[in-house]
């Protein structure tokens, strides 16, 4: 790709509680990069400010010569930069909370990305992303945008449809889950190649190749390996059997709906909810030590921090737990071998073309899965090498979840049209194709409801 000077990637959503691990992972690849400066941007000046200060507290304990610094403006951010990464949440983490909430009255589970919390998250960011895409589009037409922004996959499509920015749709699901078949079976990724397909938090893993023998059939019969696959009793095993595919942790919301609703009213919170309260504790914790000038104790609260969050991930909705009181081993998540930040820096060190590698990402279709539409984008792997993104044939969706994802993208499609449209009729039949509601009269109250806030 044209390398631009100066030398420096974007993040739009730059006050995001993960920013600075997007820091770290990018001085930890500033060569491979190229990378001389990160620049933050978000509409919050006053967290973004906080989380620049945060990543310069890590660059000055891990070294490096990567900048952080704020902008002023969307322009200042994305002019002149080699990639723009997305990560913003319109309306915070409160949007989020009232959005699970509704829902759970509505009797369905709440979730941020899925079912009526999903809905109302596309209503509210499609407008905003594809305003941005436009403007990166102007000030930077040579830039990647690396969308992170949730609904990963419908926002990579609003995107893509609806301006010329060159985006990809990024997501840890794929990843983490190939991370943890991989650990089951003690092996080294090069031993061990998955296929996998699907759309976001719509996927499953459809074989496993242990050092070029296909081992799936007998890995299914394993109840020990299934165990080791999924941190939570998320999936009957006879279910995974039945379906002969390994389900990503997103499918819970669609196969086990009254379980995953039982286990939040049982708790009697969301995850919405307990994750405002935990960003608002390590937030108020981390001015108080940077105003101190303790630069290393707001690292170790932070990573803190990210311990609690990813140790209590869909324990709340999968066995009824609280992500406020479950006791998190201490790790440094910084150099875990999969996460967050791993898969972003993965995909634009291939883009750099010095390492092209076989990642899953969200791309347009282009024939990788015969079902779904060319100019649909769907969650599949794809050789990422300079400047070009090639998904790799996926044939045909199995029969078992054919009709789920070719209906789910019918649902991605006509929410794109009513969230740029703002017609509640049009969002309305979105919510009636789409399999978490897929009904027409709860539709309307529901719609009433998630939009108070939005």
């Amino acid at each position: 790709m044209k390398r631009n000077t100066p030398r420096k990637i974007a993040l739009i959503g730059g006050g995001g509680v993960r920013t600075p691990l997007i820091v770290f992972g990018i001085n930890e690849a500033r060569h491979a990069l190229g990378a001389e400066e990160l620049v933050l941007y978000d509409l919050d000046q006053k967290r973004c400010h906080t989380m620049a200060e945060l990543g310069n507290a890590i660059l000055a304990e891990e070294g490096g010569s990567l900048r952080v610094r704020v902008a002023s403006s969307m322009e200042d951010a994305v002019e002149g930069a080699w990639f723009v990464l997305n990560s913003i949440r319109a309306g915070g983490n409160q949007a989020r909370a009232h959005d699970e909430r509704v829902a759970i009255e509505h009797a369905y589970p709440g979730q941020e990305t899925t079912g009526p919390g999903g809905v109302a998250m596309a209503l509210r960011t499609v407008p905003i992303a594809v305003e941005q895409a436009n403007a990166i589009e102007r000030f930077s037409p040579d830039a990647w945008l690396i969308n992170f922004t949730n609904p990963a996959g419908l926002i990579t499509q609003a995107i893509q449809h609806n301006s010329a920015a060159k985006v990809v749709g990024i997501c840890d699901t794929p990843s983490e889950m190939m991370h943890r078949i991989r650990t089951a079976l003690g092996e080294e990724e090069q031993g061990c190649r998955c296929e996998y397909l699907g759309l976001n938090h719509l996927g499953w893993v459809r074989r496993i190749w242990l050092r070029g023998e296909d081992v799936t059939e007998q890995l299914l019969a394993d109840d020990g390996f299934l165990d080791k696959v999924y941190p939570i009793n998320f999936f009957d095993h006879e279910l995974i059997r039945a379906l002969k595919l390994l389900p990503t942790e997103y499918l819970f919301f669609y196969y086990s709906r009254r379980k995953a609703l039982e286990n939040q009213r049982k708790q009697g919170s969301t995850r919405g909810a307990e994750i405002e309260q935990l960003n608002q504790g390590m937030l108020d914790t981390l001015a108080r030590l940077l105003r101190q000038g303790d630069a290393r104790g707001a690292v170790m609260c932070y990573k803190s921090y990210l311990n609690v969050r990813s140790g209590s991930y869909m324990k709340l909705e999968g066995n009824a737990d609280s992500a406020l009181t479950e006791a998190v081993g201490e790790q440094d998540p910084f150099h875990a071998a999969s996460g967050y930040h791993r898969i972003a820096i993965d995909v634009m060190k291939a883009l750099c073309g010095d390492e092209p590698k076989r990642i899953v990402v969200n791309t347009r279709n282009r024939g990788s899965i015969e079902d779904v539409d060319a100019e649909d984008v769907v969650e599949v792997p794809c050789m990422i090498s300079a400047d070009a993104i090639v998904p790799e044939p996926c044939g045909r969706l199995p029969e078992a979840v054919r009709g789920l994802v070719l209906a789910v993208k019918a649902y991605e499609r006509e929410a794109i049209r009513a969230a740029l449209s703002g017609s509640s009729m049009a969002m309305r039949k979105a919510m009636l194709l789409y399999p978490a509601i897929g009904e027409w009269e709860p539709s309307k109250a529901l719609l009433e409801q998630l939009t108070l806030k939005s």
